[in-house]
């Protein structure tokens, strides 16, 4: 497995930063050469409250081998043009590292907080690819751009507006995704798929892999060229003391996973529906304190993955390196002895 994770990790130098203080936007070069000085093998970057694509230059300039990529950025509220501009100056920029991730946002979202008309996403998301690429292939080898489809038709490309080709066109396309018709979409048209932490090995087994498969089968395409990137819940410790409050804080979150609509049907497979449907109805009265005692421990670690530094590595490879091609690990390092713990646990990972 490939090894990917979010910034921050901290500084090496333990009086220059707290281990949970935010990264600034101006630290980001420096935490992505400490990543790439860790040697692991991509950093991303969530669309929350920065700019994706702005990290990822400063990132793509300090560094020369580290990954890079969206984990996800949203797409809709972008054109899919304007898109497509951003992962070719980063594709140039970083020589061929940049990954897009992208992700469809919830209704609510699209609606509310972009001002958005609502469709079906997962047609919407085969649209915007398949625009993105013909975009792409204009600037690439000057063919005439003219797409059409339900929800984009692009026509006009001037010279003013035309990059022109770079040396590694090839920009690989991931999508976030949970529901079977867009994971289903992501094995016809990407190149890879990436899961949200509620996604048990259960879930994948059953859920992921096999409409990958009926997705790959419409176009011809060989399922295993689609590669399966997962995020995992995950908590860990130097010390069983340290683990046991990391846990409650894995609970919680498990406990908000358990009370989105959107994140359901991995609940339901377990047979959970009944407290899912519990934990919505708390979550809109705004009685989050009563959430975490949802989850009992046999949910607790189902969804999640819990132990010490010394073990944690073993946990993640038997859940998933039968199952993903890249996993997302991240633990702050902010002294020579975490970066060296860091470094024992990304080894074992990648065995």
């Amino acid at each position: 497995m490939k090894v990917e994770t979010l910034l921050p990790l901290g500084k090496l130098d333990p009086g220059l930063r707290e281990p949970d203080t935010p990264l600034h936007i101006g630290d980001f070069a420096a935490g992505a050469v400490q990543a790439e000085e860790l040697g692991i093998d991509a950093v991303l970057v969530e669309e929350t409250k920065d700019d994706p694509y702005q990290l990822l230059a400063l990132g793509a300039a300090a560094t020369s081998t580290i990954g890079l990529g969206t984990s996800v950025a949203m797409a809709f509220p972008r054109s899919p043009t304007i898109t497509a501009m951003s992962a070719w100056s980063l594709q140039k920029l970083s020589q061929g590292r940049f990954v897009l991730g992208l992700g469809s946002q919830v209704r609510g979202h699209v609606r509310r907080r972009f001002g958005m008309d609502w469709h079906a996403p997962a047609p919407w998301m085969r649209d915007y690819i398949m625009a993105m690429r013909a975009v792409w292939d204009c600037w690439q080898h000057g063919t005439e751009l003219n797409f059409e489809s339900e929800h984009y038709n692009l026509s006009l490309m001037v010279p003013l507006f035309d990059p022109g080709p770079i040396d590694h066109p090839s920009i690989p396309i991931h999508v976030a995704a949970i529901g079977p018709n867009m994971v289903a979409m992501a094995g016809e048209v990407a190149d890879g798929v990436r899961l949200h932490p509620v996604c048990t090995p259960r879930f994948i087994d059953e859920q992921v892999h096999p409409n990958i498969a009926r997705g790959a089968a419409r176009t011809g395409r060989d399922a295993s060229l689609v590669e399966v990137c997962m995020k995992p819940l995950v908590g860990t410790a130097a010390t069983e003391k340290q683990l046991a409050v990391s846990t409650e804080t894995v609970r919680a979150r498990v406990a908000f996973y358990l009370s989105t609509p959107a994140y359901r049907r991995a609940f339901e497979l377990h047979g959970w529906g009944d407290i899912a449907e519990q934990a919505s109805r708390l979550s809109k009265a705004q009685n989050w304190d009563a959430l975490p005692a949802l989850v009992d421990d046999e949910m607790l670690h189902t969804v999640a993955t819990l132990g010490i530094h010394e073990t944690i590595a073993e946990q993640l490879r038997e859940r998933y390196s039968e199952r993903v091609d890249r996993i997302e690990f991240s633990m702050p390092v902010t002294s020579p002895e975490e970066a060296e713990v860091y470094g024992h646990i990304l080894t074992s990972l990648r065995t």
